[in-house]
């Protein structure tokens, strides 16, 4: 199966450099492919029963930082291979965005490491490649 729209998406994990490097394969596989990949980071949120406590502005500030490291990792990366390629660093919850951006830019696949950076808020709420997996209309190649 060829697939012209590839969305990748990465958090800088390995699983999602395992996940980077199959859609490379993916996108050297169809020529004219577009490799569409997505960093969605959200801003730390901590609650003291049902209020928000607020956050030193450094702390988002250093976050935003290594979001647009990791960013920049990944453009890097890809212009070495001389694909086609399209990196969006865009923030709110990873699988919504995800999923948005699929349906946004008409994707034909999504490309998602098994496990992230998630943590605690993964074991919560559940993973991200799981929620993407339950909720895309298109395929989903979860990488290991």
């Amino acid at each position: 199966m060829l697939f012209s729209k590839i969305l990748l998406a990465y958090d800088g994990s390995k699983a999602a450099n395992k996940a980077l490097e199959r859609a490379i394969e993916l996108a050297k596989v169809t020529p004219d492919s577009v490799l569409h990949v997505v960093h969605a980071f959200d801003f730390p949120r901590f609650f003291i029963g049902e209020a928000l406590a607020p956050l030193p502005a450094s702390v988002n500030k250093d976050y935003y930082d290594l979001a647009v490291q990791t960013t920049e990792e990944v453009k890097s990366r890809l212009e070495a291979e001389g694909l086609n390629a399209v990196v969006e660093l865009l923030q709110g919850s990873p699988a919504e965005i995800i999923l948005r951006y699929a349906k946004q830019q008409d994707v034909d696949v999504i490309v998602i490491g098994s496990r992230g950076l998630g943590g605690i808020r993964e074991f919560v709420l559940g993973s991200v490649s799981h929620n993407v997996v339950q909720s895309a209309r298109i395929p989903v190649l979860v990488v290991k």
